[in-house]
């Protein structure tokens, strides 16, 4: 099931103090924590409702009120989305919220977010219900001739996110059936990025095929990050394309890496509507 951890304002949210250091690094540590088991899906902090609009409907007109508005405790200056098996569980990822946030004085509230089956069978809801029946993840497979652990390796150190795992194919039930050579080889590889992943495994002999016709595409809002991943993912590899101003984005380039693997990288790339 699906919830919203929300976090109420305060004093504080509303006045606009910013988290100090240290509850920046306690609020990391904590949902990377809930990231690693699987049960964080987003979180955000909000700007005071100074900064806000309420939008007001009476038969049908749209009146607009900035903010800010009264009844602090009422109102949210932050959320996660977490996905649990159920509401104990979310509670007890509840529990463990930062004491350093608010001095150990914040107020969270666990929301159950409504499912379909909660509703009465209909054609709204399998309008609905049609809306969601995309994958629930798209995630990149790679192949490898041998060096699929050094290759995922860079990758995580370069790009971050979290390497999930690296499995070899001694690891697996059917470890007597592979070749010696193959013994210490990646089987399954994982790199987690914000909950999209690159995998990756070694082939073995004539299976390899070197990648062709497909790149990952990765976007940076820093352009001074997205250059400095294309040229590490440039050195020892060929550029495709040279990583400079298009008329689509402010920065974009391609390239192979030394594994065979084809990038584009881009800054600020100008998405179509």
């Amino acid at each position: 099931m699906k919830v919203m951890l929300m976090r109420k304002a305060d004093t504080d949210t509303e006045s606009g103090v910013m988290p100090s250091e240290d509850l920046l690094k306690a609020m990391a540590d904590y949902n990377e924590r809930m990231a690693k088991a699987g049960v964080f899906a987003d979180g955000q902090g909000l700007r005071p409702t100074r900064e806000g609009f309420r939008i007001q409907f009476r038969s049908g007109k749209p009146t607009i009120i900035q903010g800010p508005f009264e009844g602090e405790s009422e109102l949210l200056a932050g959320y996660s989305i977490l996905e649990v098996s159920s509401l104990e569980e979310a509670l007890n990822w509840a529990r463990q919220w930062p004491v350093a946030d608010a001095g150990g004085n914040a107020t969270l509230e666990v929301r159950r977010y409504f499912e379909l089956e909660d509703f009465e069978p209909g054609s709204a809801i399998d309008q609905h219900r049609a809306l969601g029946q995309l994958p629930k993840e798209m995630n990149v497979h790679l192949s490898f001739a041998g060096n699929c652990r050094e290759a995922m390796e860079f990758y995580a150190e370069l790009i971050g996110g979290e390497l999930e795992g690296l499995v070899t194919y001694s690891d697996t039930p059917t470890a007597a059936e592979v070749p010696a050579e193959m013994q210490d080889r990646i089987v399954h590889a994982s790199l987690n990025l914000n909950g999209r992943r690159v995998m990756g495994a070694d082939m073995a002999g004539d299976c390899y095929q070197q990648p062709q016709g497909a790149q990952i595409h990765l976007e940076y809002e820093d352009t001074e990050q997205a250059e400095r991943v294309f040229r590490a993912l440039s050195e020892g590899g060929a550029e495709i394309m040279p990583f400079a101003e298009t008329f689509y984005a402010h920065r974009f380039g391609m390239t192979t890496d030394r594994f065979g693997i084809q990038w584009m990288i881009s800054s600020r790339i100008a998405h179509c509507p």
